[in-house]
């Protein structure tokens, strides 16, 4: 279940799924990413305010630049540039990740066995590429995380009744699902479009990967712009929210 909070008297978004992780999503009113807007100092205030939350510097903040792509790295420490990552691995408890997002969807992923975090962007084209399940492979490679042992958030992002994509890319989409297909999609006879839900599509990756508990969000982007970014809504005119995650030492 989500549920807002706050840092420094400004909003954020937290799951009771997740409570050994410092984790959160933020708002319109903690931006870190400020995308088109010149909001660029305000963005600058809000990275030291969440670094002194998580007890931080700011260089220990780490957001990748994000392309859209299916490459996936381990955050590390004494390392800043990140080019064309779309997921972060974390398994230092000293380092936190910020991932961007403005409609796609953010997924935390947390190996309670193993204390090991990622987070994943997955717009269409990670989530075409299987983005979560490949995340969870590099896992399993690194550090032997078996997805029964993981917690997955599926956090705010737009909802299928407000994203259409043509058929091309509705195809690449479906097929990396096998099951409940009828559930993230509906064929829109006036657009001749495809309306699908990229948050539901990465639900059933992940079930289909054998994670088990998964905490879907049910906030859209779109329809609760007042709360969150959204980059449709707002005609690519607008910053970013962010996924953070911070690992705690586990006793």
């Amino acid at each position: 279940m989500f549920y807002f909070d706050e840092i420094a008297g400004k909003k954020v978004l937290k799951s009771t799924m997740l409570p050994m992780v410092e984790h959160f999503f933020t708002t319109r009113e903690i931006p870190i990413a400020a995308g088109a807007l010149d909001i660029a100092d305000e963005c600058l205030k809000n990275r030291e305010i969440i670094a002194n939350h998580l007890e931080i510097s700011t260089k220990a903040l780490i957001s990748p630049t994000q392309t859209h792509s299916s490459n996936i790295t381990i955050a590390q420490k004494m390392k800043s540039d990140y080019p064309e990552t779309d997921a972060l691995v974390l398994s230092s408890k000293n380092l936190a990740i910020a991932l961007n997002f403005a409609d796609c969807v953010p997924v935390m992923l947390y190996d309670k066995k193993n204390n090991i975090g990622a987070i994943a962007h997955a717009g269409w084209r990670g989530t075409a590429a299987k983005i979560v399940p490949e995340t969870l492979k590099f896992m399993a490679n690194y550090y032997e995380t078996d997805p029964q042992d993981v917690i997955a958030l599926i956090g705010p992002a737009i909802s299928g009744e407000n994203y259409q994509v043509d058929k091309e890319v509705f195809e690449k989409i479906i097929k990396t699902i096998n099951s409940s297909q009828d559930e993230c999609y509906r064929y829109d006879e006036n657009s001749k479009k495809f309306n699908i839900d990229l948050k539901k599509v990465n639900y059933y990756q992940l079930k289909e990967n054998n994670v088990n508990e998964i905490d879907l969000c049910g906030y859209c982007t779109f329809d609760s712009s007042d709360i969150f970014f959204s980059y449709r809504k707002e005609n690519g005119k607008t910053a970013r929210h962010s996924a953070v995650m911070k690992l705690k030492e586990i006793n």
